[in-house]
């Protein structure tokens, strides 16, 4: 797979071998099971892996919220369904990058914020921008800008992005995904500075009609929406962490559209029902289990180093994914600047070695817990894990947490291994970002601290030439490993299936652009 950034023209596995089905319709969303849709129904039901309760871009929580984010706001670009990554317009007239450290752009005439707060002006731009990097408000997305350093606004509708160094994410990161979500300068600061579960004002071709905590999002068609016209008259979201859950929901005729388990992959290529289809996309997520450098039990390296080599990958990927899923060699994906051709710990377990290096750690009787998200593909690895660690004498206590609790572990100061899955954008800045010293303890959740590391994150998203990029977010991956505080596992791979009645417009990866999706 070679991942290239283009600009677009403008203008089951079974589930758990044996649970049934009614077991399985018992954790899916309140109000879901039961009801098939109709073929003319004018709603789009699809499957997202956890809840989306906060509505406020600058502290989005990844994809799950920016699947929302996209389709009730207005960003300059967007993303480009298709399976090249590019961009095209959206609140954007014209946009014009005209040297390394200024871009130019000019805002649509008939784009407008709900609730009365008029029409999207280059102040709102400025606005929703400099607050992501703005100390005050402490975005766990600053890093995200890079070298912003401001808005200049030279009209109503036009301005200038203003850098302090080259930054070469600028349009694949911050413009084209969460941080690039344009709000209203006015609705937000009448709302006190912060939008909470409420977006209090929307400019997208589809608005947040109600939210129902762990249950369900409904987005309705934006009747004063100007753009192309959207499809679906509402799109239902539900939050349900398992594939397997998904997969019974589907083949009950209660969803349209869901990612699937490595595991069906082989099953569903046979066919779906009532004429359903499956896509197969490269996947840029990383699948590790990572280690506290805070905890006082995991101070010494040579435990940390223990436990990389005692943990066989390939075994990991069998028992898990069945296979249909490869060892990654770091948190870059293949295709994208800075994937390692092999990793310094490789993926099969040397248990002689990390004998040894737990004789060296001077430590016995080592009890740890692992905590992990409720989801059977990671019970599945942590009871691997569990008996791969017993082998070199170390106890696992496996600690199973709900989407809720898991993905608040970055300020768990008692947090010790943790069993991790973080989604990806298309530049590898992406990855190094939320491992950097700043973000200790926020998404940093190893609490890796190095100086080298972060110097090498900033030099790479300066400089434009893929290949100069490279050999510095390599070395950020070497420094990570050396730490003794990750076991890189897989990037996985992005199996989707979706109704017959349904044209999914999807990005590269294989994720949702649910402002896209058609009808078939």
């Amino acid at each position: 797979m070679k991942l290239e950034w283009i600009k677009a023209p403008m203008g089951r596995r079974k589930f758990l071998r044996g649970a049934t089905a009614l077991g399985a319709a018992s954790v899916l969303p309140s109000g879901m099971a039961g009801r098939a849709f109709a073929a003319d129904d004018g709603s789009l039901r699809v499957r997202t892996y956890g809840d989306a309760p906060n509505m406020d871009p600058a502290h989005s929580v990844g994809v799950v919220e920016e699947e929302i984010h996209s389709s009730i706001y207005s960003k300059l670009v967007q993303y480009k369904p298709g399976r090249e990554w590019g961009w095209q317009m959206d609140a954007a007239a014209m946009i014009e990058q005209v040297d390394e450290t200024h871009v130019k752009f000019a805002l649509r005439d008939d784009v407008g914020f709900t609730n009365g707060f008029g029409a999207m002006t280059a102040e709102d731009v400025k606005f929703s921008f400099e607050r992501v990097i703005d100390p005050a408000l402490e975005s766990p997305l600053k890093p995200d800008f890079g070298s912003l350093s401001h808005v200049d606004v030279t009209g109503e509708r036009e301005g200038t992005i203003v850098l302090n160094e080259p930054y070469a994410p600028l349009f694949p990161i911050a413009l084209c995904y969460s941080v690039g979500n344009i709000v209203s300068k006015a609705a937000v600061e009448a709302a006190g500075g912060r939008i909470g579960s409420d977006p209090v004002a929307e400019s997208g071709p589809y608005l947040r009609d109600s939210w129902s905590a762990k249950e369900k999002t409904v987005l309705k068609r934006n009747p004063d929406w100007k753009g192309e016209a959207s499809a679906w008259e509402t799109i239902e979201v539900y939050p349900i962490d398992d594939e397997n859950t998904a997969e019974i929901a589907f083949e009950a005729g209660e969803l349209d559209f869901t990612r699937v388990s490595l595991g069906s992959v082989e099953r569903y290529r046979g066919g779906l029902p009532n004429g359903g289809k499956l896509l197969e996309y490269p996947s840029l997520y990383y699948v590790w289990l990572g280690m506290n450098l805070d905890h006082p039990k995991l101070q010494n390296l040579q435990l940390r180093q223990a436990i990389q080599h005692a943990i066989d990958v390939p075994m990991l990927l069998e028992a898990s994914y069945f296979g249909a899923a490869t060892p990654s060699t770091g948190i870059i994906a293949p295709g994208l600047p800075g994937n390692r051709p092999e990793s310094l710990v490789p993926p099969e377990a040397n248990l002689e070695k990390a004998m040894a290096l737990m004789s060296e750690s001077g430590e016995s009787n080592v009890t740890l817990t692992l905590d992990i998200l409720n989801k059977t593909t990671y019970t599945t690895m942590a009871q691997v894990i569990q008996a791969q660690l017993a082998a070199i004498g170390i106890t696992l206590e496996i600690n199973v947490l709900e989407s809720g609790a898991f993905w608040a572990s970055g300020d768990n100061e008692d947090l010790q291994l943790v069993l991790n899955r973080y989604s990806m954008a298309a530049d590898p800045s992406y990855a190094t970002a939320w491992f950097t010293t700043e973000q200790a303890g926020i998404w940093n959740w190893e609490r890796l601290r190095n100086e080298e590391f972060d110097k090498l994150h900033v030099q790479a998203s300066q400089i434009s030439d893929p290949s100069g990029r490279a050999g510095l977010y390599q070395k950020a991956q070497d420094i990570m490993e050396e730490s003794g505080a990750y076991r890189f596992i897989t990037h996985e791979a992005t199996p989707v299936i979706h109704s017959a009645r349904v044209a999914p417009a999807l990005r590269p990866d294989g994720l949702p652009l649910l402002r896209y999706f058609g009808k078939a």
